[in-house]
C-alpha cells in the first residue's frame, strides 16, 4: 500500500522536511490510540538506528505516545528485528522502529509493529493515517493518565542471546575469521559481540557511526570495502548489513559478492536435508533470478513469486505456510524465528552451513550460476502508459522472442519511472530485448504528452 504517510515500509522521507517532530508526535498518538484495546497499562518500545536525527524523532514519538496515556520502553540504537522481537517478548502493544534503512543520514523514517511483532496490514496504516490528520486534542489522556518513559538497559544483550539461540547448543564459529561491516548503522555493536561469543576471529568496519556516516560507503549497499578488508585479512567469509541490520549480504574467501537468491538457495536446501521446511519450496520476489528457480526446481522444491518488497513475501508466507523467504538485495526472512528480515540471524545460518560442510565460503554459497539479468528505468511523467496497446504489444512481441526467459515491468513505487527488467541465456537478446521495450515505453509516453 503507498498511502499519503505510509509507503511499503512504513513512513520515510527526508528528516524534518517529510519526516518533522510535528508529524512523529501525530504519528505517536494516531498509533497509541489505535492500539489501546482494553483496561490494562498499554506500552510501546522504541528503537533507533544511527541518524542524527533519531533524537529528535524519538523525542516527538515519546511526546505523542505519552499524551495519549502509553507508556514508553526506550530502546536506543538497535535493529529492526530487535525491535520486532522485544515488542513480543516485553509484551509491549506496538513496536517502534525509527530508521530509513538503507537510505543515507538526511533520509528517517518510523516502521510500526503490532503486539506479535510483525509490522501493521494495510488496513490499520489507513486507520492511523485518518487519525493523523484529525483534531485528537479531545482524545488526548487527563493529567493524571499521561505516560511515563523510560530507557531499557539490557537490550544488546537480550538480542545477541536471541540470535545465538537461532543455531544449535553446540554451534561453534571457532577457526573461522570473519569480517563485518555493520554499515555505521543499529547493529554496530550486537552484530561483532555476537559473532566473538561464538567464537569467530572478528574484524570489523563500519561500527563507528557519527550520525552521519550510515550506510556512507559502507554496508550491503556500498560492499566495496568490504571485498577489500576480506582480502586485507585473508578472511573466510565477509558480513555486509545495511543500518537497520535487516538484511545481509555475503562475501566470499576470494571477495566475491554472494546475493540474496545464493543465500535463499543456501538456506533451502540445508533446510530441506534437515527436514526444517515447512513447505517443499520458498517465496521470493518478481525479481529474483530464474537461476534460483531452476536450482530450487532440479532439488525439488517450488520458488513461489510476490511483487517486490519484503511485506508482500512475509505477508505470503504467512498466508500459505511457508518459512523460507526473502528478496535478492538480502532480505532474509526465516520465521520460525523471526517476523522480519534479519541480517544477523540469516548470517548466522549461513555459517552454520559453511562449518557443518567444511568447505570454502565461495563454494558453499555459490549454489547455481544466475542467468543473465538486465534492468533498465524509463523515465515518465504517468505510469498509465503501460496500458497503451502499443506498449502491450511490444511486451508481447518480447515474450515470444525470450521463450524461456522472464520479462517483469512494473512502475517504481517511490520514483516517476517504470522498471524494465528481462533475463534469459542469452545476454545479447536479453540487452535487445530491454532496450527495444524501453523505446517503446518511452516513444508512447513522448506520444502522449505530445497530445
Amino acid at each position: 500500500m503507498a498511502g499519503k504517510y505510509f509507503g511499503t515500509d512504513g513512513i520515510r522521507g527526508r528528516a524534518n522536511g517529510v519526516i518533522t517532530p510535528d508529524l512523529a508526535m501525530k504519528v505517536g498518538q494516531a498509533t497509541g490510540l489505535s492500539f489501546q484495546r482494553g483496561e490494562h497499562r498499554h506500552r510501546v518500545v522504541i528503537g533507533k538506528d544511527t541518524r542524527l536525527s533519531g533524537y529528535m524523532i524519538e523525542n516527538a514519538l515519546v511526546a505523542g505516545f505519552t499524551s495519549v496515556g502509553m507508556d514508553v520502553l526506550l530502546l536506543g540504537p538497535v535493529p529492526t528485528p530487535a525491535v520486532a522481537m522485544l515488542t513480543r517478548s516485553m509484551r509491549a502493544d506496538v513496536g517502534v522502529m525509527i530508521s530509513a534503512s538503507h537510505n543515507l543520514f538526511e533520509d528517517n523514517g518510523i516502521k510500526l509493529f503490532g503486539p506479535d511483532g510483525y509490522k501493521l496490514s494495510d488496513e490499520i496504516e489507513r486507520e492511523i493515517e485518518r487519525m493523523i490528520d484529525q483534531d485528537l486534542g479531545p482524545r488526548l489522556a487527563g493529567s493524571r493518565d499521561l505516560g511515563r518513559a523510560r530507557r531499557v538497559d539490557d537490550v544488546r544483550a537480550r538480542y545477541i542471546e536471541f540470535a545465538k539461540r537461532t543455531l544449535q547448543r553446540n554451534q561453534s564459529l571457532e577457526g573461522l575469521r570473519v569480517v563485518v561491516d555493520c554499515a555505521n548503522g543499529a547493529a554496530y555493536k550486537a552484530a561483532p559481540e555476537a559473532l566473538w561469543e561464538l567464537g569467530a576471529e572478528v574484524f570489523t568496519i563500519g561500527d563507528e557511526p557519527d550520525g552521519f556516516n550510515i550506510n556512507q560507503d559502507c554496508g550491503s549497499t556500498a560492499p566495496d570495502a568490504l571485498i577489500r578488508k576480506v582480502r586485507e585479512v585473508r578472511a573466510d567469509i565477509g558480513i555486509a548489513l545495511d543500518g537497520d541490520a535487516d538484511r545481509v549480504l555475503i562475501v566470499d574467501e576470494q571477495g566475491r559478492l554472494v546475493n540474496g537468491d545464493q543465500l535463499m538457495a543456501v538456506v533451502a536446501q540445508s533446510w530441506k536435508e534437515e527436514g526444517r521446511l515447512s513447505k517443499p519450496g520458498i517465496v521470493a520476489t518478481i525479481m529474483s533470478n530464474l537461476g534460483l528457480e531452476r536450482y530450487l526446481n532440479s532439488i525439488d522444491l517450488s520458488l513461489e513469486r510476490t511483487a517486490v518488497g519484503d511485506r508482500y513475501v512475509l505477508e505470503h508466507m504467512r498466508e500459505h505456510g511457508f518459512n523460507v523467504g526473502g528478496e535478492q538485495s538480502g532480505h532474509i526472512i526465516l520465521s520460525d524465528y523471526s517476523t522480519t528480515g534479519d541480517g544477523l540471524v540469516a548470517a548466522l545460518q549461513v555459517l552454520a552451513v559453511v562449518r557443518r560442510l567444511q568447505k570454502p565460503v565461495s563454494q558453499v554459497c555459490r549454489r547455481f550460476e544466475p542467468v543473465p539479468q538486465l534492468l533498465k528505468n524509463v523515465r515518465v511523467a504517468n505510469s498509465s502508459v503501460m496500458g497503451q496497446e502499443a506498449v502491450q504489444q511490444a511486451i508481447r512481441d518480447a515474450e515470444q522472442r525470450l521463450v524461456g526467459g522472464r520479462i517483469v515491468i512494473r512502475p517504481s513505487g517511490t520514483e516517476p519511472v517504470i522498471r524494465v527488467m528481462a533475463e534469459g541465456d542469452d545476454y545479447a537478446l536479453v540487452e535487445d530485448v530491454v532496450d527495444g521495450l524501453c523505446a517503446a515505453i518511452r516513444g508512447r509516453a513522448s506520444a502522449i504528452a505530445a497530445e
